[in-house]
């Protein structure tokens, strides 16, 4: 997998998780955090001067408990009403396993194709499209 640099002031990563059978993982934010129910791809804020691979490792260890090899870029989105905050989705493979839930109250892996069916957060739906176009 090719390597992400780039280090960005405001922004927020995020992984788009494919398995081997071609589904991506998703997870619902829970009741006490915005946008409570939609569902998103896991991931965080970015800490100033961290790149943006050792920031999504470090979330997704964070919000999830697992251990994902990072790879390329898929996309970027800014997410509403957040003064100019970017959303970056990189790709990512993760060992088998149910994770840890620490910030959202659900999960699911989804046939990519139908991952448009469930209510996504605003800022990842061009996202998944990306990922979508490149498959």
């Amino acid at each position: 997998m090719a390597s992400v640099e780039g280090i960005a002031e405001r922004c927020v990563v995020c992984a788009i998780i494919e398995d081997e059978r071609g589904r991506i993982f998703l997870a619902r934010r829970a009741p006490d955090q915005a946008l409570p129910g939609y569902w998103e791809f896991p991931g965080g804020k970015t800490e100033p001067g961290e790149p943006l691979e050792a920031a999504l490792r470090r979330e997704l260890l964070e919000e999830l408990g697992i251990h994902a090899e990072i790879g390329e870029e898929i996309g970027r989105s800014l997410i509403p009403d957040s003064g100019g905050v970017e959303l970056v989705a990189l790709s990512a493979v993760a060992p088998e396993g149910q994770p840890r839930l620490t910030v959202h109250d659900h999960c699911l892996w989804v046939p990519s194709e139908k991952a448009h069916e469930l209510d996504l957060a605003p800022a990842d739906i061009p996202l998944l499209h990306a990922f979508l176009e490149r498959q």
